[in-house]
């Protein structure tokens, strides 16, 4: 089993409780770097510094990316990549097992906070999730990058072809007036949450029991709805390389019901306190990740086939932030 596969088991082991479990002190950063732009810094150097993230793609590629950063700048970085779910990795920082991770303002303000409703301005929605995670939490977010990788649905060509279905509002209408056409494929996340297809439906008004919702894993699910045999929507993330790959049609999100996700550094105010380096030798990392950026690193991954630690190792190189050893 490889060393992201035997962490994935024991976080999927740890989910229910996970501070009594533990998910141990995480394994070496999988790639040398050296210095680029970002030098070594004094107040970091030799700190110890785990860095964790959930087990998607996306999700994996910036754990490193933050790992090469941090790395570079000095640090004795721990690599605790590839945690299975939110729940479990936002448990892994608030119990300090975690010291850093990107972490998306959508995802936060929905199924951290609490709330029912997106803010719809991207600056008010990081600005809300700062202050209110801080004053309740003791979490420090630093500033965002521009990705936003929001979730939407996604059908094939032929599937849209034979509905007519391209917005929300139509797949919606589809789902009242013939369920079994609108067979949508989820995995057992966004099917439970309020910022996924249970909230989607109330927003959309149709009744999210109705609709026939094959549960699969978020890898095998583009595939699935490319193909048009297992289901004729499918779940998807909206910088994700499979969907251009694939020939995808991202529906239309006409009442902007999910959320944004912009990518932040997020911290306990603790850890912050104690190293507040981290925020100048991340803020122009995180500010290069836009959505060409992650979508060309997720194509790389998930369709060419590359690893991850080696495509966000390369994209640092190229951005000049570090150096391959």
């Amino acid at each position: 089993m490889t060393r992201a596969g035997l962490r994935a088991v024991l976080a999927a082991v740890c989910a229910v409780g996970l501070v009594g479990c533990g998910l141990g002190s995480g394994s070496s950063v999988p790639l040398r770097v050296g210095p680029g732009s970002i030098q070594p810094t004094p107040g970091l150097k030799g700190v110890e510094i785990t860095v964790g993230s959930k087990e998607y793609t996306e999700q994996v590629i910036l754990g490193y990316v933050l790992e090469y950063a941090l790395s570079a700048a000095g640090a004795d970085v721990r690599d605790l990549t590839g945690i299975v779910g939110s729940r479990s990795t936002r448990e892994a920082q608030l119990s300090d097992q975690v010291d850093v991770a990107y972490e998306f303002t959508g995802n936060a303000w929905i199924n951290y906070l609490g709330h029912e409703l997106p803010i719809p301005d991207t600056r008010k929605q990081f600005e809300s999730v700062r202050d209110e995670d801080l004053a309740r939490n003791d979490m420090v977010w630093l500033e965002p990058g521009p990705m936003d990788d929001t979730y939407a649905l996604a059908a094939s060509t032929a599937t849209i072809d034979r509905t007519g279905v391209r917005t929300l509002s139509q797949y919606a209408d589809l789902v009242r007036r013939d369920p079994a056409a609108a067979r949508t494929c989820v995995d057992t996340e966004f099917r439970a949450r309020q910022d996924g297809f249970p909230g989607m439906a109330a927003a959309y008004g149709f009744d999210a029991a109705r609709a026939q919702t094959p549960i699969l894993q978020v890898g095998i699910i583009y595939q699935a709805t490319a193909d048009a045999t297992q289901c004729d929507f499918g779940e998807v993330f909206t910088t994700d390389g499979r969907i251009a790959a694939l020939d995808l049609t991202v529906l239309t999100d006409d009442k902007q019901f999910f959320a944004h996700y912009n990518p932040s550094v997020t911290m306990k105010r603790s850890f912050f306190e104690a190293h507040p380096e981290i925020a100048e030798v991340t803020a122009p990392v995180t500010a290069a990740l836009t959505n060409e950026a992650i979508i060309e690193m997720n194509k790389q991954v998930d369709v060419d086939g590359r690893d991850p630690s080696v495509v966000a190792r390369d994209w640092m190189v190229a951005k000049g932030f570090v150096t391959a050893e």
